[in-house]
């Protein structure tokens, strides 16, 4: 007789802390060794193996994904003046990053099915003030970055990949954080790669860009105790480090077990008036949320709560409706899929080991509170 359901968090991260626990903690006896532990052979070694996995020439460790965003805007050049292209739809920090260079977030909408950027948006909101665009590869799901990349080359923007939720996600030919000038990446502890703590990582190919972020996020040194421009705290520890290179060499069976949840939840819940995540046939989504839309969504979550089943709202408000961005002058209507889907969505809980009867259970629940 199986086991009776009382809850299904959100996320667990608890049996995969049991399967790492006893490597990493000899890593951590090993640094503490060493007596090295801030850019040590850790964070040389990770950056090198995270740009192979990538697919990029190099990455550089930082302190979190909005350093990230922000270290890769200030090599790209753009700061007061500039205008960067965004989605509405996504963490603050996608367009918070922006104005912690100087710069005004200009945001475009979103695609229906995707919830990523549309590139015929982005390209109606083209000024003379544009500089650069930032598509985020929301929820794992890759962005239209063939479409994107031609409207950057046509107008002469640069290109920041916001992959904060998308680490291993592709399109086919590419993984995210290859197509643009940089890749920004979070390594927070809920992320499809996450350490057990802050931590982020930019990708690129470009080398000035490389040597500028990296000398930014070390105070704009360019030798110890010598600095031409300023710059910030922003660097890795090796025991995160650590960690990461423990974690990225099972990042493919992590995907799988992501994309094994998401296929269950796909087929169970397809034949009834719920719209799964839309995946093109070659695209590798990384399922870092599994997000779908209802009509009736809020009475769906009230009925899992109840249920005891953790579930998420992202994103309840738009950003271009946010309060900060008043100034800005949008107002209701203005982009209208992303107003929309934040009425709708609802993120259901996702992780790679998740139990095959958490996953029907919370099916049931929805269906359920759909049909009722």
């Amino acid at each position: 007789m199986s086991k009776e359901i009382t809850s299904v968090p959100f996320l667990d991260l608890t049996k995969e802390f049991s399967s790492l626990e006893e490597e990493w903690f000899a890593m951590i006896r090993e640094v503490g060794s060493k007596g090295a532990f801030i850019l040590g052979e850790n964070v040389s070694a990770f950056e090198r193996e995270a740009a192979e996995y990538l697919g990029v020439k190099s990455t550089i460790s930082v302190a979190n994904g909005t350093d990230a965003l922000v270290l890769s805007l200030r090599a790209l050049g753009v700061g007061p003046g500039d205008e960067v292209i965004t989605s509405p739809y996504t963490f603050f920090a996608s367009a918070e990053a922006v104005n912690m260079v100087g710069a005004t977030p200009v945001f475009a909408d979103i695609d229906y099915d995707s919830f990523c950027l549309d590139p015929d948006s982005v390209r109606s909101k083209i000024t003379g003030k544009t500089r650069a665009i930032i598509p985020v590869h929301i929820f794992g799901q890759p962005v239209n970055m063939d479409a994107l990349g031609s409207i950057a080359s046509d107008h002469g923007l640069r290109i920041v990949e916001d992959c904060a939720q998308a680490f291993g996600a592709s399109d086919g030919q590419k993984r995210v954080g290859a197509w643009g000038d940089a890749g920004s990446f979070s390594f927070y502890p809920t992320k499809v790669l996450g350490c057990y703590g802050d931590g982020g990582l930019i990708s690129t190919n470009n080398e000035e860009i490389d040597a500028h972020i990296r000398k930014l996020r070390n105070h704009g040194a360019t030798a110890p105790f010598m600095h031409d421009e300023i710059g910030t705290n922003s660097r890795l520890d090796e025991i995160q480090a650590a960690l990461l290179r423990i974690k990225l060499r099972s990042m493919d069976v992590a995907l799988a077990g992501r994309r094994r949840v998401a296929a269950m939840y796909t087929e169970r819940l397809k034949d009834v008036a719920i719209a799964v995540p839309a995946i093109k046939e070659g695209i590798g989504h990384a399922y870092n949320l599994f997000t779908i839309r209802i009509n009736n969504r809020d009475q769906v979550r009230e009925r899992l709560t109840n249920a005891k089943v953790g579930s998420s709202l992202c994103y309840p408000l738009p950003l271009h409706l946010q309060e900060v961005y008043k100034p800005l002058g949008y107002k209701p209507g203005d982009l209208p899929v992303a107003e929309k889907a934040s009425t709708e969505a609802l993120s259901l809980p996702i992780y790679p080991d998740m139990p095959k009867d958490h996953i029907q259970y919370v099916c049931d629940l929805v269906v359920d509170a759909v049909s009722g």
